[in-house]
């Protein structure tokens, strides 16, 4: 297959980590490796063009030159990663038209409630002109599943469950005591958690974590905290660890997603809430190396966490439940070997995208 690949949000060039891209560039190196000829048309940003009028003029010139540049080229069809209100795909939806190609979509969202705010009602219906128009929708996302399903014939909707290639993250011996030893952590128990230092939910999620790990340690539990990650709350996230977990948590920065499996594999369990949290990565990630996961019970995260098998669960902001659900696991070192084992093993059967996108594939074949 030839194949147009696009991404409104975020292009594959973008220098800011996160789950979106690393779920495109995965989908972008997997149809490669099979032998299609996948290619990168625009590195154009829909993200809130609409209130952007002066980013419109490019939008039409964008559209016109993708279109020239890859009509009459055999291109079998179009493949934009992720529309929503916010990026809806202006581009791909007004390209693949007008080159008669089919219009596929992975990660169409389709949320109602948009609509009500004046804010983000013409990104609603502009996204929704968008999936409308798609030949074929997939989605990592069980609710977005249902949701697309309230629009969407069912026939034009395919479930991919997300996931990750299980061999790039897998427990290291020699890189678990490598680092214990450089981080001069002992045989403590580590917990390890890895976010983005946004001033988001992903510096509350740490805030959680830190200050949980700090009563913990304070109870008596002989705890250390490795946090993997950068950005601009981390000044404030290092204050809030010498106030409630001093000289016990350690600071790693960013880590390249190919080394981090070393990061996983130094750990003991994984702790990270993942509030509102459309996916969560790194709950896979850590899984496949064997590390059992705490998290809250919420958005994305029991898609990527077997409560009970390969981690524990707990309400979403129940503080108590969170610090007994660390406790269990670190007072346990049977139950965290067990789950370590059934989080690999987890992964590997319901996670492994050589599998999952492999029905993507065959869906594809079939429209062209």
């Amino acid at each position: 297959m030839k194949i147009c690949y696009y991404t409104p949000f975020k292009p594959l060039s973008h220098s800011h980590p996160s789950g979106d891209l690393v779920t495109a560039t995965g989908i972008f190196s997997y149809l490669s490796d099979q032998g299609h000829q996948v290619i990168p048309v625009s590195d154009l940003r829909c993200r809130w063009i609409y209130w952007k009028p002066w980013r419109w003029a490019r939008l039409l010139l964008e559209t016109r030159h993708v279109v020239r540049q890859n009509s009459g080229k055999g291109m079998d069809l179009w493949f934009t990663y992720h529309s929503y209100y916010k990026a809806p795909d202006l581009l791909g939806v007004l390209a693949a038209k007008r080159m008669g190609i089919p219009y596929v979509i992975f990660q169409g969202i389709y949320s109602t409630k948009r609509r009500r705010a004046w804010k983000t009602r013409a990104g609603f219906y502009l996204n929704r002109h968008c999936l409308c128009a798609a030949r074929h929708i997939f989605t990592n996302k069980r609710l977005d599943l249902l949701n697309l399903k309230r629009l969407i014939p069912e026939n034009k909707i395919t479930y991919i469950a997300p996931g990750l290639l299980p061999d790039d993250f897998s427990f290291d011996a020699g890189a678990r005591a490598e680092i214990r030893q450089t981080l001069d952590l002992g045989d403590d128990p580590v917990v390890f958690a890895a976010a983005m230092f946004r001033p988001d939910v992903k510096t509350e999620g740490l805030t959680w974590v830190i200050r949980t790990c700090g009563e913990l340690y304070r109870r008596g539990h002989p705890l250390w905290l490795v946090i993997a990650g950068d950005g601009k709350e981390k000044h404030k996230l290092k204050q809030l660890a010498d106030a409630h977990l001093p000289q016990r948590t350690r600071f790693v920065g960013h880590i390249a997603r190919s080394e981090m499996y070393r990061y996983y594999s130094a750990g003991d369990l994984f702790v990270f809430p993942g509030i509102r949290e459309a996916l969560g990565m790194v709950f896979l990630e850590a899984q496949a190396c064997g590390l059992p996961v705490v998290a809250f019970d919420n958005a994305g995260v029991p898609e990527a966490v077997k409560d009970g098998v390969s981690g524990l669960l707990v309400t979403a902001f129940d503080a108590k439940a969170f610090e007994e659900a660390i406790a269990r696991l670190l007072n346990d070192f049977e139950l965290r070997r067990k789950m370590g084992r059934a989080a690999k093993a987890y992964v590997r059967q319901h996670h492994d995208l050589n599998h999952n996108y492999q029905i993507m594939e065959d869906v594809l074949q079939n429209i062209i």
